[in-house]
């Protein structure tokens, strides 16, 4: 996954020097790619085979297939986020020096800005550079995960307008809700859905190893306005379309396709069997690109890109013409438990109750 546990991906030193490896020295002798989060969460857990599918999956899937097709045949889309509106995720020691985060533009959120009193955040750490400007610190040291939305550094400091902080990662779920760190609410996190960004995303790990050993994250132009689905704990859809899907939705490809014979790209292949084996979940939307993404680790702070170039992830084309291969039709829709989505009025109430 992202960062850090026992795979490859970067960690920092104690000063703020980066190096590149994710889950820490002391993993060093683990065999088995780091992911993050428990064994048993909805990241990292297998899909059964017969896996209950909704009843409403085919009307669900087709509307979904007829989006990417519009997008494949206006050349937007489909698309993998990297270095411009990738996350980029710095895994620190224990000695890392620790600094305030302030949680400017935005309502007060105590517990919050109190979690971010003490972040160990490298002095030349560097955020997506996309609008979103994101960042994920892990302490493997603490077991500790911190994760920012448009994170910026200035003359007064470090800032983010939004994330969320989490304790006992190790033995977590991946998503942001009451217990996961003192104080902490289900509206936490930087994606729209509270699902933690680190749990689904590309790793430079996975693609050093050629493999992807949890589920996958994807944000799409249309999400239901009317409900999400678990494990979301909210979402910032707004389609009226009785056929949009929900954010929180696990969607997977048909256990039954034979993807050997289907003859996929290398990495078109390694995501296939991916979303077969551990699917995918919706956690966002994709903002003013209209366009469905998949997330991948910014390599920014490697000073590489295992991404492009004929021998990289992308074999040297864009990811637009890698996932044209992908086999979106034989996706399926596995069981939704929804939930009613709230106006933004509904949740700012219950926000100020929370804060009293």
């Amino acid at each position: 996954m992202l960062a850090c546990a026992c795979g490859v991906l970067v960690s920092c030193g104690g000063s703020g020097g980066t190096s590149h490896t994710i889950g820490g020295a002391h993993q060093a002798s683990v065999s088995a790619p780091f992911r993050f989060f428990s064994p048993s969460s909805f990241w990292n857990k297998p899909l059964a085979a017969d896996a209950p599918l909704d009843p409403s999956s085919p009307a669900l899937i087709a509307a979904f297939d007829a989006q990417i097709e519009t997008e494949e045949h206006t050349n937007n889309g489909p698309w993998i986020n990297t270095v411009k509106s990738g996350i980029p995720v710095y895994t620190v020691p224990a000695d890392q020096r620790t600094v305030p985060v302030r949680l400017a533009h935005h309502t007060p959120e105590p517990a919050l800005s109190e979690a971010w009193d003490a972040v160990p955040l490298p002095s030349d750490a560097k955020p997506a550079t996309g609008r979103d400007g994101s960042l994920a610190v892990w302490q493997p040291s603490t077991d500790r995960l911190w994760e920012f939305h448009r994170l910026v550094h200035s003359v007064n400091g470090w800032s983010a307008v939004w994330g969320g902080a989490m304790r006992d990662v190790s033995s977590q779920s991946g998503v942001y809700q009451y217990g996961v760190w003192p104080g902490a609410k289900p509206w936490w996190g930087i994606s729209a859905s509270s699902l933690s960004l680190v749990g689904g995303l590309i790793s430079i790990e996975d693609v050093e190893r050629g493999e992807i050993n949890h589920a996958l994250e994807m944000s799409l132009p249309e999400r239901s306005g009317t409900f999400y689905a678990t494990p979301a704990r909210r979402t910032d859809g707004t389609s009226m379309n009785p056929l949009a899907l929900p954010e929180g939705a696990h969607l997977r490809l048909n256990p039954n396709l034979d993807l050997s014979a289907l003859h996929l790209p290398k990495s078109t292949l390694i995501l296939a069997e991916a979303a077969q084996r551990y699917g995918i979940f919706i956690t966002d939307g994709t903002g003013t690109s209209g366009v469905s993404t998949f997330f991948a680790q910014d390599p920014t702070p490697t000073g590489t890109n295992p991404y492009v170039g004929a021998d990289g992830f992308f074999e040297g084309v864009s990811p637009r013409q890698l996932l044209a291969a992908f086999p979106w039709d034989q996706l399926q829709v596995l069981k939704l438990e929804r939930h009613r989505g709230r106006s933004l009025a509904e949740r700012a109430r219950t926000r100020a109750r929370e804060n009293l």
